[in-house]
């Protein structure tokens, strides 16, 4: 053998066991995801093809170099003032950093179904606040929209401009055992989780940027404008130049930071319900420079705080006299009054009748297989298969109240029984699903771990464009399917590879990822624009329990998150 081969047989040697300190092990890890459809390998431990480049950029990677990519990530979200709070400190984002990756074709399916979805629950939405077509054809029982929390009579009769109801949706899906994509839950009134898309992509550009220069990535940059087009789209009012803004429940809302990022890349005000105020149906924002009329609201705040007249009365996040401008037609409120009838996890159940119901079409998208504890025939099924279902409130989010029969004791399956029977309205039950596992960091290697995934679309009356990506959530804890990073959970870099390569669709170099999006928020207070009232240096003689109320519903509120 000549020296030369000699030397690569070396290297080949050293890279295989180099790649095994980080891989070892990888599919015998854990008898936990025995079952789960593993994305990045096949059941023969060979790498899909969507992960061939990632494996060939990792493989060569020891324990150290793993810590030291790591470590990178963090500093650069901390670098950024990107954090979250668990357990009530502030730690960097978690950010894994091992991409997941999604091939063209698979993208397209997704996308296709994502919409066929978003346009018929707007038509239902639409359906159910005007005209009821599907309760009284008896395709859908009317209890089951009647005996919803979010159903309010106070947005009937309120038509949108342009027949947009869901401007921003985020729908969550996990893949079965057999790699096919699910739709877990629909978010149709304020989806979180974008802002982590887009610095998610700007944080693996600057640390990694030649992954980038490796693979066709589409751009996530684009998403603010997409946003933007569809709110102007909306207005009723000053349809040539609307004033838009987005409605803030304030700064000690857990998803503050989005909001923030989303009104500066739009380039409109970000403000709170003291901004603003009513007049002759009529609403305007206060700033500086005097009055000025607002045609569109992105608000990020819940129905029960948007209007203290016709919600809870003691909203100080809210506007009073909000909803009866919308219905005069004088602004628009985006997402609409209401639209949580269409993203209730009973509701949920019946998107299927639904698509085929308005659209006349099969979906393309499945539901999880779930069962209806209203129906006493489900319900019945449930008690007694109690141990091996997961068990959801309707109304619950982020992970919170979700009981996991196979995993609970015979106490705690006993207090939830109770709960079912004395209320089963409030309750549906799911099979224990195998969601799908990504490779991602555990110590000095990669290990499997549990992923979901929202993809956010925005509706702007003509097209319902769908981000390319969305936000991969990760359960880093062994064997467990709770995502959410509020208990524990991390998110991944979601790459969709482009088919071809363009300059629609395609990140060539890290560089313009950076470049394209946006940077940290600037102190309004350090320039010269208008300030709002929320802008204005406060009185320190404030009553404090007026401050402590304030501050208790901001972080009340409901921000379908992460």
């Amino acid at each position: 053998m000549s020296l030369t081969n000699q030397l690569e047989e070396t290297r080949r040697g050293f890279r295989a066991a180099r790649s095994e300190r980080i891989f070892g092990g990888y599919n015998t890890s854990s008898d936990a995801y025995d079952m789960a459809f593993d994305e990045m390998f096949d059941a023969q431990g060979a790498v899909r093809g969507p992960y061939k480049g990632i494996y060939a950029e990792l493989a060569p990677s020891d324990a150290s170099e793993l810590k030291a990519r790591a470590e990178a990530l963090s500093r650069a979200f901390l670098d950024q003032g990107i954090t979250f709070s668990l357990s009530g400190q502030e730690r960097p984002f978690p950010l894994d950093l091992v991409p997941r990756v999604i091939s063209a074709a698979e993208w397209a399916r997704l996308e296709r179904g994502i919409t066929q979805r978003v346009k018929a629950l707007e038509m239902y939405l639409d359906d159910i606040y005007g005209d009821q077509e599907i309760l009284n054809d008896g395709v859908i029982p009317r209890r089951l929209v009647t005996s919803c929390e979010h159903f309010h009579r106070q947005a009937m009769g309120i038509v949108p401009p342009n027949g947009v109801r869901i401007h921003v949706a985020g729908i969550d899906l996990i893949r079965d055992e057999k790699g096919n994509f699910r739709v877990l839950e629909d978010n149709l009134r304020s989806p979180s989780g974008v802002s982590y898309v887009m610095e998610n992509r700007r944080t693996m550009a600057r640390v990694f940027p030649n992954l980038f220069a490796t693979h066709r990535v589409r751009s996530v940059d684009d998403y603010a404008s997409h946003l933007l087009r569809a709110l102007r789209n909306s207005a009723a009012t000053n349809e040539a130049d609307p004033t838009v803004v987005v409605l803030t429940p304030g700064v000690y809302n857990s998803a503050y930071f989005e909001h923030s990022l989303l009104a500066r890349q739009m380039g409109v005000e970000l403000v709170e319900g003291r901004d603003m105020f009513c007049r002759d149906n009529q609403v305007y924002m206060r700033t500086t420079e005097g009055e000025r009329q607002v045609d569109v609201i992105y608000r990020r705040i819940d129905d029960a705080f948007l209007d203290p007249l016709q919600f809870r009365a003691d909203s100080v996040l809210g506007v009073a006299g909000l909803v009866n401008a919308a219905r005069a037609g004088n602004v628009v409120i985006s997402s609409a009054i209401g639209n949580g009838v269409g993203d209730d996890k009973l509701v949920y159940t019946y998107v299927p009748t639904m698509i085929e119901y308005y659209l006349g079409e099969k979906p393309l998208l499945a539901n999880v297989e779930t069962l209806r504890c209203w129906l006493d025939d489900e319900r019945e099924e449930v008690l007694d298969r109690i141990d091996e279902l997961v068990l959801k409130p309707v109304e619950g989010s982020g992970g919170y109240g979700i009981v996991f029969g196979p995993e609970a004791s015979d106490k705690e399956l006993a207090a939830v029984a109770k709960k079912i029977r004395d209320d089963p309205r409030s309750w549906i039950a799911q099979p224990m699903m195998e969601l799908s596992t990504v490779p991602t960091q555990v110590g000095s290697a990669l290990a499997p771990r549990y992923v979901d995934l929202r993809p956010f679309a925005v509706n702007d009356g003509n097209d319902v464009w769908v981000l390319p990506g969305g936000l991969t959530r990760t359960a880093l804890v062994e064997g467990s399917r709770v995502v959410n990073s509020s208990q524990g959970g991390g998110s991944k870099d979601t790459w969709v590879l482009a088919s071809r390569a363009s300059a629609g669709d395609h990140e060539l170099e890290a560089a313009e990822v950076v470049r394209a999006l946006p940077t940290s928020m600037p102190d309004p207070m350090l320039d010269d624009s208008p300030r709002l009232a929320s802008q204005q240096p406060q009185p320190t003689e404030r009553p404090v329990r007026e401050q402590l109320e304030q501050q208790q519903q901001q972080r009340a509120v409901f921000d379908a998150g992460t």
